[in-house]
């Protein structure tokens, strides 16, 4: 029988082909899942962060309508959300405040502060209020952000079927042997799969396929996303 070898700090390891196989569809999974689960954590970042530009601008506009200087209300709103602490520290010390909040709306959903440093800009150039622009901007992020979960809500369908479709492989092969579908050692579903090169042939494709429809949902569900 064919064999790979493994390397280990002792020495090489001969091991039979079906085994490399099987361990290179391990090291696969677990990739893919990881590049999944990391996608899902990246959008949830994203939302977090276009939530907390809207209660920044909210924050904001609270305070320089109470009479605040805008340093001085930039300062209470990192107090609530560190992630501007940046800003805060370039307004306390005189610094260029626009310039601070468009380095911090590299990471996808802080975007919109943009926006923030360009009405901070504009408001300390021209002298407009900076609290009304702040609650136009708030108000649009908002509606955007309704917008976004109402897209959210119509690809949640497609997202559960795709995993359905997904999973629906397993589930079958569990049924088939939880019901003695091709009873006998050499003839069981997950005997075929993990023992014959057909099997492991079906496999691979089958897992192949399945990651790739998976992946291409997100894609799409992701780019869909950011149009909204």
């Amino acid at each position: 029988m064919v064999a790979g070898a493994l390397v280990l700090p002792f020495g090489v390891v001969q091991l039979p082909a079906r085994h490399v196989v099987l361990a290179g569809l391990a090291v696969a999974l677990a990739v893919g899942a990881g590049r999944l689960l990391a996608a899902r954590r990246r959008d949830r970042s994203a939302t977090d962060l276009r939530r907390g530009v809207v209660d920044l601008c909210d924050v904001l506009q609270a305070e320089l309508s109470a009479g605040q200087t805008p340093a001085a209300a930039l300062g209470h709103a990192a107090a609530e959300w560190p992630y501007v602490a940046p800003a805060s520290r370039a307004a306390a010390s005189g610094g260029d405040v626009p310039a601070a909040l468009r380095a911090l709306a590299e990471p996808p959903g802080a975007e919109a502060l943009r926006v923030v440093a360009a009405a901070w800009y504009v408001s300390h150039r021209a002298g407009h209020g900076l609290a009304d622009v702040l609650a136009r901007v708030a108000a649009d992020l908002r509606a955007a952000e309704h917008t976004r979960r109402i897209v959210a809500g119509e690809l949640a369908s497609a997202r559960a079927t795709a995993r359905l479709l997904a999973a629906l492989p397993v589930l079958a092969l569990l049924i088939g042997a939880g019901a003695g579908a091709g009873a006998g050692a050499a003839s069981g579903p997950w005997t075929f799969l993990l023992t014959q090169p057909a099997g492991l042939a079906c496999l691979c494709a089958g897992l192949g396929f399945g990651y790739a429809g998976l992946a291409w949902i997100e894609a799409l569900a992701r780019d869909v996303d950011r149009v909204a």
